[in-house]
């Protein structure tokens, strides 16, 4: 067999078709990381007139402090809390609508909404429906004897963030998931069902492990989506508190250098979190990966 080969008819025009892509790489990401890890290696004081070479003392200190460590650990709690979550309940919405004959296309409208809307207005949104004073679902739990208050509590303002966080991505994966589905041979499905599978059975034995390529690629982006995308859901709804109980490390790189003007240690954070994500992700390239069904 053949393979068919693009040949373009002139020399430059593939270095001209890629020029665009190439620059905006460079401009948009390998210049603010080289700045970033640049400034890692610095300390200046808050009024940017003294700046001092210190190698990698700023990443010696941040494993020294309680607060970064506490980041991490809090980091890692929502990542895993949110991609379950919005990975969840978007395979349950899409098994739901693939069922669907009739208004298929329009529940599909409504359920990709909230991925148009923007983190920090999800953010807003969620803040007002659990607010301790005018929030429906506060009052709903007092009701029961629960008595929320993200403010005070730790716990309820992770559950908040989470909630908020995977609310917004759920779009995002059910469209996948759908696709998915969808693209899954009905005769398979058929077959089952004759030989006397449940509708439970043959979801988990055939329709689940065909959709892993999905969920493999929905888990890396919700992890990244999770460690980067959420700042505006955060800053609009706990700003990392209380007592830090959501101050995640894309937060943190804000809180201590652009509030407390300490640069040199909030680069060196941004640093560490873009290795801590290409870590992550090649390590699901690497393990997980394995147990996807091409």
């Amino acid at each position: 067999m053949q393979t068919k080969r693009m040949t373009f008819p002139g020399r430059w025009l593939p270095f001209a078709l890629l020029a665009p892509q190439v620059v905006i790489t460079l401009i948009f990401f390998i210049w603010p990381a080289g700045q970033a890890l640049y400034q890692s290696l610095l300390r200046e004081d808050a009024f940017g007139l003294k700046t001092t070479f210190v190698g990698l003392e700023n990443f010696a200190r941040l494993f020294r402090d309680g607060s970064y460590l506490n980041s991490l650990s809090v980091t890692a709690i929502f990542a895993v809390g949110t991609t379950l979550v919005s990975m969840s309940v978007a395979l349950l919405l899409a098994s739901t609508v693939n069922r669907m004959l009739r208004s298929r296309s329009t529940y599909t409208t409504l359920l990709v909404w909230p991925y148009a809307i923007a983190p920090a207005l999800a953010g807003v949104l969620w803040w007002f429906i659990f607010n301790p004073s005018i929030g429906i679902v506060p009052y709903m739990l007092e009701m029961v004897g629960y008595q929320w208050n993200h403010r005070n509590s730790g716990s309820d303002a992770m559950l908040l963030v989470i909630l908020a966080a995977a609310w917004k991505q759920v779009s995002y994966n059910f469209l996948f998931f759908l696709a998915g589905m969808q693209s899954i041979p009905q005769s398979l499905i058929e077959a089952a069902a004759i030989d006397g599978a449940s509708p439970i059975k043959r979801f988990w034995t055939i329709v689940f492990p065909l959709l892993s390529p999905t969920t493999f690629f929905l888990m890396v982006v919700n992890v990244v989506y999770a460690m980067f995308d959420t700042f505006g859901i955060i800053h609009a709804t706990t700003e990392g508190g209380p007592a830090q109980a959501t101050n995640i490390l894309v937060y943190k790189v804000y809180a201590d250098g652009f509030i407390g003007l300490n640069l040199g240690s909030s680069a060196a954070q941004s640093v560490m979190l873009m290795v801590i994500v290409v870590a992550l992700t090649v390590i699901q390239f690497r393990f997980i990966e394995r147990r996807v069904n091409y």
